[in-house]
């Protein structure tokens, strides 16, 4: 029996914010995902739909929209159904009024934007969940009103379960007095989950803020939160590395399986961000192609064969 909690779901990052493009067509995307049918991952959340002037369908709605010359929520879609994978839909990220406090008009940004998804997309039965992308590290007002306005918002339009995947506000990602200890950081998400009960119903945080002898104790008060709130807990288990002087190599498979570990006993799933990059034996990175490797010989999965 593994002695980890094996992978079954992981984003997919098409918007390329802070990591490259690969440059996969359809092919690509098709050997990836029958891929993922023969390794058990059964889930891939579509991290964000729209970023900035970018989007991965044609939308009406995104503001001086870049022109799209594929629809890859199509493709997405499309593939999930062929190989039985569940898609959650990423939602828009202006990555400008949020982060200004002006959160009224990212909320009117995506009240339009999740309404053109469902009218595009809502009958696709691959369309499994919504992921609600605003991701932040702490308690502010402006996310309580994104998290209950947007959760409402999908809630009401196509009623599937609401993914988010915050983080706590270590050490690996802040620094001096912005740090929080975790008693804070877990602070913070009591009162985020007590505001915002209702309007999402999976929490996965990510595990790369923080130091690694923390993660225990983390992952322990995070499984304490989603029983008090009525909240699922997956676990994000981050597959690159935040300790390097570069942004962003694949993880070390050491700190990976340390990682997978410790999730075993408080996370009902594990997710990555983000297995096309950083673990895919298709990855434009050599040493995904090794993680790979290395994670089918944690998880005591045989290789498929690779076309």
């Amino acid at each position: 029996m593994s002695e980890i909690l094996p992978l079954t779901g992981t984003f997919l990052d098409e918007i390329t914010h802070d990591i490259p493009s690969q440059n996969w067509g359809r092919r690509e995307w098709e050997r990836e995902f029958e891929l993922y049918s023969k390794i058990g991952i059964d889930t891939a959340i579509i991290i964000r739909a729209g970023y900035q002037d970018k989007c991965i369908f044609p939308s009406q709605v995104v503001p001086d929209r870049l022109p799209v010359y594929e629809d890859l929520a199509e493709v997405f879609l499309d593939l999930g159904e062929q190989y039985g994978v569940a898609i959650f839909f990423g939602l828009y990220d202006s990555g400008f009024h949020w982060l200004r406090r002006s959160w009224w008009k990212e909320v009117e940004l995506n009240l339009a934007f999740i309404d053109e998804v469902v009218e595009r997309y809502g009958q696709r039965s691959a369309f499994q969940g919504w992921y609600m992308c605003h991701e932040t590290s702490r308690h502010d007002v402006h996310i309580t009103q994104i998290f209950n306005a947007l959760g409402q918002h999908c809630r009401k339009s196509l009623p599937k379960p609401i993914l988010i995947s915050p983080f706590p506000q270590g050490a690996k990602q802040f620094s001096g007095s912005e740090v929080m200890t975790l008693p804070e950081s877990l602070d913070h998400w009591d009162r985020i989950f007590n505001e915002t009960h209702g309007s999402f119903d999976i929490c996965a945080f990510q595990d790369g803020q923080i130091h690694y002898s923390q993660l225990p104790d983390f992952l322990a008060g995070i499984q304490d939160l989603g029983e008090r709130h009525a909240v699922r807990i997956w676990s994000n288990v981050e597959s690159f590395d935040r300790d390097m002087p570069i942004k962003f190599p694949p993880a070390d498979w050491r700190y990976l399986r340390y990682k997978l570990e410790a999730a075993k006993s408080v996370s009902e799933k594990a997710i990555t961000f983000e297995f096309p990059h950083f673990m895919s034996p298709y990855s434009c990175y050599p040493a995904a192609h090794h993680l790979f490797d290395r994670y089918c010989e944690m998880a005591h999965i045989k290789p498929p064969s690779l076309r």
